[in-house]
């Protein structure tokens, strides 16, 4: 089974439609015992660090989300969704993540504009089944104002430049997460989530 975690944000209807184009089937699911019964989870995320975390601890998700990456289940964090794995961002000073990745989130420089929004080229610098059959210095879709900072640079498996080269794919084991949005992402991004599904 392949579970969404629905945190009641914008864009989870859009990647289990994309899920479901790709030939399998995805429960959106904000219950625990659906996650732990689950043979992948994929963690999107539109909006801000604060209010979604707030959101993930109202519906008790933490603890079982958590638990499921230490499991080294197949976790994909999309967008917001790989920020919330670090714990805190800029966004919300004091606010607390998932804190399974070491490292910060932090805003584009004022003298960019923000949000970092539409197509971008990906970098892969280093091999990933996340990005088979997937030609380097691909576009894929952005729509965001803060990007991750790994501390274990090990961790980063794409960059994409805006101004300057940041982090946009991460990988640690079976524990996925990028910065871009694969369900809007055209055939790239469908190919990143067979990718992910296939696993």
């Amino acid at each position: 089974m392949i579970c969404i975690v629905d945190y009641d944000a914008g864009n989870l209807r859009s990647v289990q439609k994309a899920v479901e184009y790709l030939g399998f089937t995805a429960l959106l699911t904000s219950r625990a015992s659906d996650l732990e019964k689950a043979d992948k989870i994929i963690f999107p995320g539109v909006g801000a660090f604060g209010k979604t975390a707030e959101a993930m601890d109202k519906l008790g998700l933490r603890p079982v989300l958590i638990d499921q990456v230490q499991k080294n289940k197949p976790f994909f964090g999309i967008c917001l969704g790989l920020q919330l794995l670090f714990a805190e961002s800029e966004e919300n000073p004091g606010v607390a993540g998932l804190g399974i990745l070491s490292g910060r989130v932090q805003r584009f420089p004022r003298t960019l504009k923000v949000p970092h929004l539409g197509w971008n080229v990906l970098t892969q610098n280093r091999d990933s089944i996340l990005f088979k059959d997937i030609p380097q210095d691909s576009y894929f879709y952005f729509a965001h104002s803060y990007y991750v900072l790994p501390d274990d640079p090990s961790v980063i498996i794409g960059q994409s430049e805006y101004d300057f080269m940041f982090p946009v794919a991460i990988q640690r084991e079976n524990l996925y997460g990028v910065q871009f949005h694969p369900e809007k992402s055209q055939q790239h991004g469908l190919q990143v989530l067979r990718n992910f599904l296939q696993l």
